[in-house]
């Protein structure tokens, strides 16, 4: 994958680099002729037929770049039989939208807000634009998995994390929760929007374990520190803090909101110029992996100004891990490299002062515990 002849980074015939490769080689794909233009032209090919015609399906696995269909509205000018809506509804939508749009004393950034806004029907489209998200869960759930398990002497069979309260930050529709909540996890998920988490909330009802294990709220992070001082063992923050308004506030926000000792993990995209090129030029405008202008490159947070954060609200940065995604294959791998994408591990320190890394389990314990958990994935 890396580094070699065909690798999908820096060889001959890599994704990327290369001589043959589909960016910025002799033969590239883009700019140039080369073996794999043909891939492009597949890709391509694949959209076009996705797209179909006026009525077609606009998801495959890649994530099409579509563009959201524009409705028009006539003017209903005939005498109707529908009642008036309440003027109690008519205030309810009022205080929701004021709400949604606040950024006083708020890490809620609108403008992402209007972004997600648009997509919120689409959280459980495992082909369409969260494709990549869903494909992440292959690396982020067992991550977080393992790593508690390390951190317990206490381990139910079936139900790794049986028992353990998890508070899902910027949930969405509900994509990380669901299968911590399959893992026996007590998960509240919390999101601004709305819209999500009715997606979420409609999605876990199919399941009768999910329904008792998850609740869904629609809150800031600000909201959930007045009612829920220490209240949780773990928070998970993926693919968040790239879009919140104040980092900071975020970090303390957490730290208020989890118990001593608790954990926090966040994965999300480095600040370099390789980050730009494959996490915006690329999976953006290229590869459709995203939709476009789901990012910005200004908002992306280095790990290390992410530990300073962290080390400066009381917690101690444990794991720091590199990601990579294959758009070829629609897969994450890990990699020492944090040039692109990231995940962090951090404990909050205890009551007696700052917690130490925990020992590892035998290799015999950790192999037992995660071919056990994973069945419940």
């Amino acid at each position: 994958m890396w580094g070699g002849t065909g690798a999908v980074w820096g060889g001959a015939g890599a994704v990327w680099g290369g001589a043959g490769a589909i960016w910025g080689g002799p033969r590239a794909v883009r700019g140039g002729s080369g073996p794999l233009r043909a891939i492009a032209r597949a890709l391509r090919g694949r959209r076009e037929a996705a797209v179909g015609g006026d009525h077609g399906d606009l998801s495959f696995r890649m994530g099409p770049r579509a563009t959201p269909q524009k409705y028009s509205r006539k003017v209903q000018l005939e005498p109707s039989s529908t009642p008036p809506v309440p003027l109690t509804e008519i205030k309810s939508s009022m205080l929701s939208t004021k709400r949604l749009f606040s950024t006083s004393h708020s890490s809620v950034d609108p403008k992402e807000m209007k972004k997600f806004q648009l997509l919120a029907h689409k959280w459980w489209d495992e082909e369409g634009d969260y494709s990549a998200l869903h494909s992440m869960n292959d690396i982020r759930v067992p991550f977080i998995r393992d790593t508690l398990l390390n951190m317990s002497s206490n381990y139910h069979l079936g139900s790794p994390l049986s028992g353990i309260k998890i508070l899902d930050v910027g949930c969405g529709g509900g994509l990380l929760s669901e299968p911590l909540g399959r893992l026996g996890a007590s998960v509240t998920g919390i999101d601004p929007l709305e819209d999500n988490i009715r997606t979420a909330d409609q999605h876990k009802s199919f399941d009768p374990v999910l329904a008792k294990r998850i609740q869904y709220k629609s809150s800031s992070l600000e909201e959930i520190v007045e009612e829920s001082m220490e209240t949780f063992d773990v928070i998970v923050a993926s693919e968040v803090v790239e879009h919140v308004a104040d980092l900071e506030m975020f970090i303390k926000c957490c730290s208020q909101v989890l118990k001593p000792e608790g954990s926090l993990f966040i994965t999300t995209i480095n600040k370099t110029q390789l980050s730009y090129i494959l996490g915006i030029v690329v999976a953006e405008k290229i590869v459709g992996i995203v939709p476009e202008g789901t990012h910005e490159w200004e908002k992306f947070v280095p790990p290390e100004e992410l530990q300073r954060l962290l080390e400066a609200h009381g917690f101690s940065v444990q794991a720091v891990n590199g990601m990579l995604y294959n758009p070829l294959t629609g897969s994450w791998s890990w990699m020492e490299s944090t040039s692109i994408n990231y995940a962090m591990h951090a404990v909050k320190s205890g009551a007696e002062g700052q917690t130490s890394p925990t020992e590892p389990l035998s290799e015999m314990e950790s192999e037992q515990r995660s071919a056990t958990a994973g069945t419940s994935v």
